[in-house]
């Protein structure tokens, strides 16, 4: 296989795992209706920023050590799971107070149930923490590279492969966040803010909780 086929092999699947559902898509669509779109962007570049670190990882090898040493991924996991219900609580919480928002979507002044405004940059920090919360979303990188790269792979594959990462994934996001921050999305929140934030709280926290009830069953094995 060519470097473009081999690249564009494990791109497709990367892909096609960015776009099933999770606490990422929840998180970059409630940001971005209940804010501005270029928190939306912010929140894109957030994830795509994970799903390059993981790519770093799985080809530095870290991720086989994860794989070997069951107590520490598990610990990984149990901790992702922990800081997702932690998110999910704060959102659920914060979906009765009220929301400011600018007419065209530029500008706001909501609280995430913490009193902080939540600028782009955190928004930002905050989409990069839920993407690397899963350590199982690393072992499925290591695992589409495992399947689809040669095993002397060309060096150009190899240094390119992060930064390709990242534009698969921030490029989804973006869609996702270009669609959720429209206008029209925006008005249909603001009637139904306080429903749509339970949601995706009771969403974001159920998978949370999902993660730590599969560490401690693995650990009891």
């Amino acid at each position: 296989m060519t470097s473009f086929a081999i690249l564009g092999a494990i791109l497709f699947a990367i892909g096609i795992g960015a776009m099933s559902p999770g606490p990422s898509f929840v998180l970059v669509s409630r940001i971005s209706v209940a804010h501005s779109r270029l928190h939306g962007i912010a929140t894109a570049i957030g994830m795509g920023l994970g799903g390059a670190l993981f790519a770093v990882l799985a080809l530095a090898g870290l991720v086989a050590l994860l794989q070997q040493v069951d107590w520490l991924y598990l610990a990984l996991k149990c901790a992702g799971g922990l800081y997702l219900v932690y998110l999910g609580i704060v959102i659920w919480r914060g979906a009765s107070e009220p929301l400011a928002m600018a007419t065209n979507g530029a500008t706001d002044a909501v609280n995430e149930g913490s009193g902080k405004q939540l600028s782009p940059l955190r928004a930002m920090l905050v989409a990069f923490a839920t993407q690397i919360s899963n350590p199982k979303t690393a072992v499925v990188y290591a695992s589409i590279f495992a399947a689809l790269m040669p095993q002397a792979p060309p060096t150009a594959v190899l240094i390119a492969l992060p930064p390709l990462v990242f534009v698969v994934e921030a490029g989804w996001y973006l869609i996702v966040a270009l669609a959720f921050s429209a206008h029209r999305s925006q008005r249909a929140y603001l009637k139904w803010k306080v429903w749509v934030d339970r949601l995706a709280g009771a969403v974001i926290g159920a998978l949370g909780i999902r993660l730590i009830g599969e560490s401690i069953t693995a650990f009891r094995r």
